[in-house]
C-alpha cells in the first residue's frame, strides 16, 4: 500500500495560488498599514480631499473603534480561556474515543470545531486544534492510521460557519445600539434578522453537511508516517495552567473557590435578569455569557488568570490593529470616499446581484483586512449606502460580508496562526485540504445570496 497521502484534485490545482499566499502575503499588521496608505491615495484621486483633510480624518477616526476593539478582544480572549477551562478539557478529551475510524475522526472533529464556532469564533478557534490534538492521542493509542494535518485542517475547516453563528462580528454589530451600523442607517438590525433568519440558519446547516461529506470523500485513506503524531509527542507539547503555591493567606484566597463562583453566578443573574426584561443579544451580552461560564467552570482566581495569560498572546494583533482600521473609516467618512466607492458598486450592481458582489468583494478584502470585526467597520458603510440605494434589506449585507470574511479565511493564514500554534504546524501542512473547503463552501454562500436577492 503506498504511504503517500492522497491529494485532492482540487488542492493540486490551487497549489500555485496556496504557494502564493503563503510566500508572499505579508503580515496582518502590514497589510492594516498598506491599506491605510491605499485609501489615503484614494481619497486624494477621486475625491476633492486635500492631503490635510486625509491626515486629519484618519488622525480624528482613530479612536472611533476603541469599545468595538475591547469587544472583539474580549470575544477572543474569553473563547481561548473557556475552551482550556478543565471542563471543557475533560469534555474534548472524552469526545476524542468518540471515532472508531480515520475517516470517522476526520469529520467528527470538523462537526465539532463547526458547532463550536457557531456558538463563538475564539472558542471554535482553539477547540478545533485541542480536538485535533486529543483524537490524534487516542487514535495513535487505538492503532489508527490518522494524518494529523487533515485532522487540524478539519478543525480549522469548522470555522469557516462563524460568521454565521452566535459571536457574528457584523450581526452583533448591527445589533448594538449605538454602533456605527445604526448611527449610519438610523436603526438596529436584531439578529432575528441576521443570525437566526431562516434563510442563514438553512444555510449553515447545508454548509456543515456539505463540507462534511466534502471531507469524507477527500479524506486520505493511507497516510504517509511523517504525517502522523504519537500520543507520547503530543503529551509533551500540551499548554498548561501551572500550578501556584500556597503559602500566604492572600494565596488561599486566591486558590479559594468562592471569589470566583460568587462573580460568575452574579454574571448569570444578571444575564437572567436582562433577557427575562426582554433584552437583547450583543457584543456586549456575548462576552459577559462567556465571562460567566469562564468563572463558574475554574476553580479559583489562580487558574483564570493562568487562562487569560495564555490566551493574552492571541489579542496582540487585534489591540494593534484596530485603530488602523478606525483611521480608514474616519479617512473615508471625512473626505467623501463612501459615497465615490458607493457610486461604483451601485453601477454594477442589481437589487438581485448585489448580495452576492457584496460577498465576493468581502471574501478578496478579508485578505488585507482578516478581522471579521476589522472588515465590517471598513465595508459596512460603502455596502450598506449601496444597498439602501437599491432597496436591498440591510441585514442581506451586514450577513454577505460575513459570509465572505468567513471564505475566504479557509486560504488566508492570519486565523490559521493560532490554531497552528497550538497544533504545532506550519500553514503550507493543512492548504490542501482547506482549499477544498473553499470552494464547496462559497458555492454555498453564493447560492444562498444570489437565492436571497431573487426572493
Amino acid at each position: 500500500m503506498s504511504t503517500r497521502t492522497r491529494e485532492p484534485a482540487v488542492a493540486r490545482a490551487m497549489r500555485p495560488v496556496n504557494s502564493v499566499v503563503e510566500r508572499f502575503i505579508p503580515s496582518a499588521l502590514n497589510f492594516a498599514i498598506l491599506l491605510s496608505v491605499a485609501v489615503g491615495l484614494m481619497a486624494l484621486l477621486l475625491t476633492d480631499a486635500g492631503p490635510a483633510d486625509v491626515l486629519r480624518g484618519w488622525g480624528e477616526g482613530l479612536a472611533g473603534l476603541l469599545a468595538f476593539m475591547t469587544q472583539m478582544a474580549l470575544i477572543l480572549l474569553l473563547g481561548h480561556a473557556l475552551a482550556n477551562t478543565r471542563p471543557v478539557r475533560r469534555l474534548l478529551t472524552a469526545l476524542a474515543d468518540v471515532p472508531r475510524t480515520a475517516v470517522q475522526a476526520y469529520v467528527f472533529v470538523f462537526l465539532v470545531a463547526a458547532v463550536a464556532s457557531l456558538v463563538t469564533w475564539g472558542l471554535g478557534l482553539v477547540v478545533g486544534a485541542l480536538l485535533a490534538r486529543d483524537v490524534a492521542a487516542a487514535g495513535d493509542r487505538r492503532g489508527l492510521e490518522l494524518s494529523f494535518p487533515m485532522l487540524v485542517a478539519s478543525g480549522f475547516s469548522g470555522f469557516v460557519v462563524w460568521h454565521m453563528g452566535y459571536s457574528g462580528s457584523g450581526p452583533l454589530t448591527a445589533a448594538t445600539p449605538g454602533s456605527f451600523i445604526e448611527q449610519q442607517i438610523g436603526r438596529t438590525i436584531p439578529i432575528s434578522e441576521t443570525t437566526f433568519s431562516l434563510w442563514n440558519m438553512t444555510a449553515a446547516v447545508v454548509t456543515v453537511v456539505a463540507l462534511a461529506l466534502t471531507l469524507w470523500l477527500i479524506a486520505p485513506r493511507a497516510v504517509n508516517p511523517a504525517h502522523r503524531m504519537t500520543a507520547e509527542a503530543l503529551a509533551a507539547s500540551e499548554q498548561t495552567v501551572a500550578e501556584e503555591e500556597v503559602v500566604t493567606p492572600a494565596d488561599r484566597l486566591d486558590a479559594s473557590r468562592i471569589p470566583t463562583l460568587v462573580v460568575g453566578l452574579a454574571l448569570a443573574g444578571y444575564l437572567v435578569l436582562h433577557f427575562a426584561e426582554g433584552g437583547t443579544v450583543t457584543l456586549d451580552i456575548v462576552n459577559w455569557m462567556f465571562l460567566a461560564l469562564v468563572f463558574l467552570l475554574s476553580r479559583n482566581a489562580f487558574e483564570v488568570m493562568g487562562l487569560v495569560k495564555n490566551a493574552a498572546a492571541n489579542v496582540g494583533d487585534i489591540l494593534l490593529q484596530f485603530p488602523l482600521y478606525a483611521g480608514i473609516m474616519g479617512m473615508m467618512a471625512a473626505t467623501g470616499l463612501i459615497q465615490v466607492l458607493s457610486d461604483s458598486v451601485v453601477a454594477v450592481a442589481s437589487p438581485q446581484t448585489l448580495g452576492l458582489l457584496a460577498f465576493l468583494s468581502a471574501g478578496l478584502v478579508n485578505f488585507f483586512v482578516p478581522s471579521g470585526g476589522g472588515q465590517v467597520a471598513v465595508q459596512a458603510p460603502i455596502l450598506l449606502d449601496a444597498g439602501e440605494r437599491l432597496g436591498v434589506d440591510p441585514a442581506v449585507m451586514i450577513m454577505a460580508i460575513a459570509y465572505g470574511d468567513q471564505w475566504t479565511n479557509m486560504i488566508q493564514p492570519f486565523w490559521a496562526l493560532p490554531l497552528l500554534a497550538i497544533a504545532g504546524l506550519k500553514i503550507r501542512d493543512i492548504l490542501g485540504y482547506t482549499t477544498v473547503v473553499l470552494v464547496v463552501s462559497g458555492l454555498v454562500f453564493g447560492a444562498t445570496l444570489l437565492l436571497v436577492g431573487a426572493g
